[in-house]
């Protein structure tokens, strides 16, 4: 096994018999709005992946930005929301999350702004204003967290390509074949239409589409399990999870 490997598990081994801090709590209950309605067995899988992933992972602050205990916490845990079901799925191979404080400009164009961006499957650079924004506001379909880290997902076999690593080989045909259509209809439908469920911006390539429906799927999963019935099915069997199925106005 490469040295790498080892260290990953041995740091990941080390975080998980960390006690929990009491104080995240605190910090969940008033920034994160999902956190509020999980229950017991999901509440125990969540705080467990969110204390690996605070423990393990580099934060670099950029812009000024001052990565203090609650920045952490919350950036955790929007990570943490996507795989709370997948128990082999850590971010293996993300190692660092550079945090501005709001907006930054593009390095490659002054002139654009950027909210976040995937670098890889080994850097993450968030805008934490926009983090908060969509921990904020969980049903409008615009999540930079949940965005970004469905990336991070996407790439961890090299490749953005809007195909994460699924559970089996023969799990591959069947994601090819709804993703693809899924895709294919939002770029051929004009933009009224497609902003009820899907934002226009995954009609960008495969890669944005599965991050824009990653966000859709977390915040709009009713909408989509019923405009969407085989997206929405497709990446239920991804994520193990069906948020549809949550009664309230909140949902994990």
């Amino acid at each position: 096994m490469p040295v790498f490997f080892l260290y990953d598990l041995f740091q990941r081994k080390r975080a998980e018999r960390a006690p929990f801090p009491p104080g995240w709590r605190e910090i969940l209950g008033r920034r994160v709005p999902f956190y509020r309605v999980l229950g017991a067995d999901e509440r125990s899988r969540f705080e467990s992946k969110l204390k690996v992933f605070a423990l393990t992972k580099h934060f670099e602050g950029a812009g000024g930005m001052v990565v203090d205990e609650e920045v952490r916490v919350v950036i955790a845990a929007a990570a943490a929301r996507l795989v709370i079901n997948l128990p082999d799925e850590h971010y293996g191979r993300l190692n660092e999350i550079v945090v501005y404080p709001s907006h930054y400009k593009h390095e490659g164009d002054a002139h654009m702004v950027v909210l976040g961006e995937a670098r890889g499957p080994g850097a993450v650079v968030l805008s934490y204003e926009a983090v908060l924004h969509g921990l904020g506001n969980p049903e409008d379909g615009h999540d930079t967290a949940a965005h970004e880290f469905a990336h991070v997902l996407d790439a961890a076999d090299g490749a953005f390509d809007g195909t994460p690593e699924l559970a089996s080989f023969d799990a591959y045909g069947p994601w090819s074949r709804v993703l693809g259509k899924a895709f294919g209809e939002l770029r051929s439908r004009p933009g009224r239409a497609r902003r009820q469920v899907l934002r226009d911006y995954g009609a960008t390539n495969e890669a944005e589409f599965f991050a824009v429906a990653t966000e859709a799927f977390f915040e709009k999963p009713r909408q989509m399990r019923d405009k969407h019935p085989d997206l929405y099915r497709a990446l239920a069997a991804y994520y193990r999870a069906d948020p549809a199925t949550r009664a309230g106005g909140e949902r994990a």
